[in-house]
């Protein structure tokens, strides 16, 4: 019984970690005083902008068009249309190439190497777009300053493109505080900030070290990029200033297919956490220390729950953890607020939280879902019309 209870406080006081774990990055954050010189190429760094598109093509104008209106030069984009036969593409054949695989790729990673082996010239760098996604004009520009710096992989920003949903405004809640303390505080406290799936740039040889060898099946080809990357030494950097406009979850059939298959990942990717932390301790390495217990942090509405229960049980055996729970409770709501605040979200974000319960109800189905979660669906679906886009 004894044993029991040293395991049940154990793990209790693990996931409380995990609540408070903002507040450990901050003072990380001002013990860490490494900073790096700029190293800036002496040209306009040549990029190959891959964007990948599974079935539907109906925003790729729109993305298209947003990409040619970068305040940049240097670039192709490739646009890997993966099992869209039958719909038309017709873009400048100078800057957007065009690439219908033979075969069903099922697969980002298959088709960023795809389009890799089609390269019309030996591109130094490549970022990853999503077919939904609306680039911001100075997006490469910014990646620019931070590649400057000497990093090999950076990560920018994902803001919504659309709130005309409570569900599509507490996405972009939840991806505020991702952005928060998964990205922005990492990064700032010495680890690496981690990857979204698309708004990220690599040095094209990095890139292909990673992944070219991997294989990939399902969703979460980003956590085992991020795995190679540490493991590699190097560190994911993170800017506030290239910035991808996103479509947000807005119908509850799309947020409980795309819930499910992030729950999916989370659980079959959570042993890499595992490998990254074991690996910090072994030898010693803050980068990897930080990003391991990141990513063995459960999804947010599981965290939250199993706190809340703890916090009510703990009420009734042991009144100190009660106390250490409702702290962790409170440095969660302070910096999920704050993270609101710094980040300058919509009114609208903050009229939605009242739908929360909701939200989190359809997260809970997406868990009952998530073992079956990649054959359900393979991308999510887009709705959002690029019109009311403003």
């Amino acid at each position: 019984m004894e044993a029991l209870i040293i395991v049940g406080l154990i793990i209790q006081w693990c996931l409380i970690a995990q609540l408070v774990m903002p507040l450990l990055l901050v003072v990380s954050k001002y013990v860490r005083k490494t900073r790096r010189r700029s190293i800036g190429m002496p040209y306009p760094a040549d990029y190959a902008i891959i964007v990948t598109a599974y079935q539907q093509t109906q925003q790729l104008p729109s993305v298209v068009d947003s990409i040619l209106k970068l305040n940049y030069s240097n670039y192709i984009v490739y646009i890997v249309a993966d099992h869209c036969d039958g719909q038309d593409l017709f873009f400048d054949p100078k800057q957007v190439v065009v690439l219908r695989p033979p075969e069903v790729l099922a697969s980002n990673v298959k088709s960023h190497f795809y389009a890799i082996r089609h390269f019309k010239r030996p591109h130094e760098r490549i970022t990853i777009i999503d077919s939904d996604n609306i680039v911001d004009r100075e997006y490469l520009n910014e990646l620019n300053l931070i590649f400057d710096k000497g990093y090999q992989a950076v990560q920018g920003v994902r803001k919504a493109k659309n709130l005309n949903t409570p569900y599509a405004c507490l996405d972009e809640a939840g991806d505020i505080y991702y952005r928060m303390i998964d990205r922005k505080l990492l990064f700032e406290a010495g680890s690496s900030a981690a990857l979204s799936g698309s708004g990220m740039a690599f040095t094209t040889e990095l890139y292909r070290q990673c992944l070219e060898e991997a294989e990939i099946n399902g969703a979460g080809f980003d956590k085992v990029l991020q795995y190679e990357l540490l493991m590699r030494n190097h560190v994911i950097a993170f800017t506030e200033s290239a910035i991808v406009f996103d479509e947000k979850t807005s119908m509850t059939g799309q947020l409980v297919k795309q819930r499910s298959r992030w729950i999916n990942t989370w659980f079959k990717y959570a042993y890499l956490g595992w490998k990254l932390f074991g690996a910090s301790l072994a030898k010693p390495s803050l980068n990897r220390f930080w990003f391991g217990l990141m990513l063995l942090r459960p999804p947010l509405f599981i965290l939250i729950g199993i706190a809340s229960i703890c916090f009510v049980i703990n009420l009734f055996l042991d009144a100190w953890m009660a106390v250490a729970w409702m702290g962790g409770l409170a440095v969660f709501a302070l910096t999920f607020a704050y993270s609101l605040y710094y980040f300058k979200a919509d009114q609208k974000i903050y009229s939605s939280l009242i739908s929360v319960p909701k939200f989190i109800g359809y997260q809970l189905l997406a868990l009952l879902k998530a073992k079956k979660a990649n054959k359900l669906s393979v991308a999510t679906e887009h709705y959002f019309d690029k019109d009311n886009h403003k």
